[in-house]
């Protein structure tokens, strides 16, 4: 029973990552942020967070909140724009056992939905997704590929979940010489 339970699971994670793969990256894509810095809450486009991250220009109303708010645009760049290079098959797995689920956990305190209902699902998928497309996760790719209209953003923690996938990233990476050895 606890096996069936087990598959029925990680059936559904399948699925549902393979249906965030499939449909079109605009019809699910995140279109704004909610960056909260303690008091200060402000939305944001993805589009400006994404010239922000490409270019490293803020729009007023991101030079606004982040004044207000006593962050650096160019900190906020640069934990945006690093890549953690990761296999997205390991990536996939390793998201889908109990550790994994801790560290989306962990990392949804950071980054979740407004109603903070299916933090996980919506995290792996979006991680998974960013992975699949050139082999590299950034944060800048998990929000725009965030499978949700809105999310949330604790801003104060943005670096530590930065570390977070860095840490996973390169626990990956180690596990991959002896996967590559055992097959």
């Amino acid at each position: 029973m606890k096996y069936i339970g087990s598959l029925l699971k990680s059936a559904f994670c399948l699925i549902t990552c393979v249906g965030v793969l499939f449909y079109s990256n605009s019809a699910i894509a995140a279109e704004k942020i909610v960056f909260k810095y303690g008091i200060f809450h402000a939305s944001v486009p993805v589009s400006e967070l994404t010239t922000l991250a490409e270019t490293g220009e803020a729009s007023l109303r991101l030079n606004f909140f982040l004044s207000q708010a006593h962050q650096d645009p160019q900190t906020l760049r640069n934990t945006l724009i690093k890549e953690v290079t990761v296999s997205p098959v390991l990536l996939d797995r390793a998201l889908n056992n109990p550790i994994g689920e801790l560290l989306l956990d962990q990392i949804s305190q950071t980054i979740h939905t407004p109603s903070n209902q299916a933090n996980q699902q919506a995290l792996r998928s979006s991680i998974v997704l960013s992975a699949n497309q050139d082999n590299k996760v950034s944060l800048i790719e998990i929000l725009q590929n965030y499978p949700n209209q809105e999310v949330d953003v604790e801003g104060k923690r943005l670096a530590d979940t930065y570390d977070q996938l860095s840490l996973l990233a390169k626990r990956l990476q180690n596990l991959l010489p002896i996967r590559q050895s055992s097959n």
